[in-house]
Formats: structure tokens, sequence, C-alpha cells
């Protein structure tokens, strides 16, 4: 796999009468390659702007974006909105 496996808590729940313990491996691995598509950076700033509250705009600028998503911690009435 090419991809870095990133140290992460994941809770899973399923029906052990219908699936074998590889095939829930299986499954976690899936969704571990979802989520490892999802959560880049790239496709965070696709699907993401910004509202800012102080300043009353809503910011879609890809570089904006991708300095506001890297910190850690946000302005306060400064939110990430998701436009899905």
């Amino acid at each position: 796999m090419s991809m870095n496996k990133i140290n992460r808590d994941l809770l899973v729940l399923f029906n052990q009468e219908l699936m074998s313990p590889q095939a829930m491996e299986h499954e976690v691995e899936l969704l571990h390659e979802l989520l490892f598509t999802v959560e880049r950076l790239d496709n965070l700033v696709t699907s993401h702007e910004i509202i800012d509250l102080n300043k009353y705009k809503i910011i879609n600028k890809q570089v904006v974006l991708r300095k506001v998503i890297r910190l850690q911690e946000l302005k306060p009435f400064v939110f990430l909105n998701c436009k899905n």
C-alpha cells in the first residue's frame, strides 16, 4: 500500500455472525483508504469555506483555506463550513 498508515482510533460495529475476522479487517482497511482520500488537504479545501463573522465575510480562496485548515485553533467567530 502506498499511503502511510496513520494511528487513529475507529469504532466500527459489525455483526460477527455475518462476517469473518478477515472480512472485518478488509472492511476496516477500506474505511481507512476512504478516510485517507477524503481527508486530503486538496479535498478539504474544495469542499469547505470560511465564515468570518468578525469581518462579515465568506472566504473561498484556496490559499487562505489551506492556511486556516492547518491552524490548530481558529480565532473566535471564524468557522470552517462544509459546503456539502
